[in-house]
């Protein structure tokens, strides 16, 4: 197995690491594995329905241009 080395980190994000992780009761060290099997593996196994929503979700209340819009402004470019 790979060994992994995080410098220059905030102290208060340590902090908090330690906090997670005792109410977890893992170590600091198990912790920081879970969070970043978590992080990595939270999309592999949605759908693309699972993916499209969360993506509407975190675009909600933004200003799209619609892509006929993007459509031409390209073929006037040419």
């Amino acid at each position: 197995m790979a060994n992994l080395h995080v410098r220059n980190l905030d102290d208060d994000l340590v902090e908090r690491l330690k906090v997670r992780a005792a109410e977890s009761g893992r170590s600091v060290e198990a912790e920081h594995r879970e969070i970043l099997r978590r992080a990595l593996d939270d999309t592999r196994n949605l759908s693309f329905e699972e993916v499209s929503a969360r993506l509407r979700a975190a675009t909600a209340g933004r200003k799209h241009t619609p892509s006929e819009v993007l459509i031409r402004e390209g073929r006037e470019d040419r």
